[in-house]
């Protein structure tokens, strides 16, 4: 039975960090330029904002917990994770 050397171990969920913060930059940088764009088009009247936070609460509640299930929570993950968006 082959088995898996220790760096490899450590590595992989680093670069699964580091892979995943990138990501999160580029998809934040997107936001960010969305919510301004909705912002100022519902200032000028262009459509109105009903921002609802009762399906926002329902809907973290059940999501939240199932992606925190999911994901590696190891040390080298989220120093992936950091670096990733610091670098990104």
């Amino acid at each position: 039975m082959m088995e898996v050397s220790t760096l490899v171990a450590m590595a992989v969920p680093f670069v699964i960090g580091l892979l995943a913060g990138y990501l999160v930059k580029k998809v934040l940088k997107i936001a960010v330029i969305l919510v301004i764009v909705a912002v100022a088009a519902s200032c000028l009247g262009l459509f109105n904002l009903n921002l609802s936070f009762d399906r926002l609460k329902s809907a973290a509640g059940f999501g939240l917990p199932f992606l925190v299930s999911l994901l590696p929570l190891g040390a080298g993950f989220f120093a992936g994770l950091v670096l990733g968006v610091l670098l990104g």
